[in-house]
């Protein structure tokens, strides 16, 4: 159930980036931190690299991709090994998909309280209760 958001600056062009990068993140995401790819919703956005800027420059001066991914997923339910793995292998990836990355390039996994956070009208939280006590989130949530 993450909720992805990637912001992206390159100079390649390919119909498929998006969907490319889309699939990858899911990959990813599904792989190491353990996310449901059928409840992991991402939106992908380009952005202009003559308007994107790290160290003073322009990425279509220096002649470099980068990308902003935001996740947000439910408060401990990734270890800091697994939330490391993850930033070191969406970096490699995308710099497959993007090309020479700059260095500043981020990516932020924002963990929410399960009570603050959810899908289909449910917060975690319930999921969990409903899980714990063998019914139906919709039941739990009575």
């Amino acid at each position: 159930m993450p909720l992805l958001t990637v912001t992206y600056a390159t100079s390649r062009q390919s119909p498929s980036l998006k969907s490319d990068i889309a699939a990858a993140v899911s990959e990813l995401t599904a792989k190491i931190l353990h996310k449901d790819p059928r409840v992991t919703a991402i939106i992908v956005k380009s952005a202009d690299a003559a308007g994107w800027f790290a160290g003073g420059k322009s990425l279509a001066e220096q002649k470099l991709a980068s990308y902003w991914l935001d996740i947000h997923v439910t408060e401990g339910t990734n270890t800091k090994d697994e939330k490391a793995a993850y930033l070191a292998a969406l970096f490699q990836r995308m710099e497959e998909l993007l090309g020479p990355l700059h260095n500043e390039t981020y990516a932020h996994v924002d963990e929410v309280k399960g009570d603050a956070y959810g899908f289909g009208g449910l917060t975690q939280e319930r999921r969990y209760i409903a899980g714990k006590l063998e019914v139906s989130p919709q039941k739990a949530a009575a």
